[in-house]
């Protein structure tokens, strides 16, 4: 993976708990969510089954001690740390790495 390029994003207290955002970075749409625990993750806002724009609408969780995040469509269910697809399917979900500085959340778009 080469030097990762820091986009800001958003605000992090723009980002509600247990809820996605979508997020348009030079024409590709991204998914970031904000877990219970004010972790920050960044995911292919794209349905990998369906490929429609859904993810952010997703629903987050927890399995096995994994954030994940349930798709809205068909209910795959998403590592938001690895893009895994934890529930049998075989699919996987791209993530891309982010950070929070100085209350600002940050994404590179090379992917994990």
């Amino acid at each position: 993976m080469s030097a990762n390029q820091w986009i800001e994003v958003c605000s992090f207290d723009d980002l509600e708990v247990n809820w996605g955002e979508a997020a348009l970075i030079d024409g590709h749409q991204y998914a970031i969510f904000r877990t219970h625990d004010d972790q920050v993750f960044a995911v292919d806002h794209q349905d990998p089954k369906s490929g429609s724009l859904v993810i952010a609408r997703g629903i987050t969780g927890e399995k096995a001690g994994e954030h994940t995040v349930t798709s809205p469509l068909y209910k795959e269910v998403y590592s938001l740390e690895t893009g895994a697809c934890v529930s049998g399917a075989d699919f996987s979900l791209p993530v891309y790495p982010v950070k929070v500085e100085d209350g600002k959340v940050y994404l590179s778009t090379i992917r994990k």
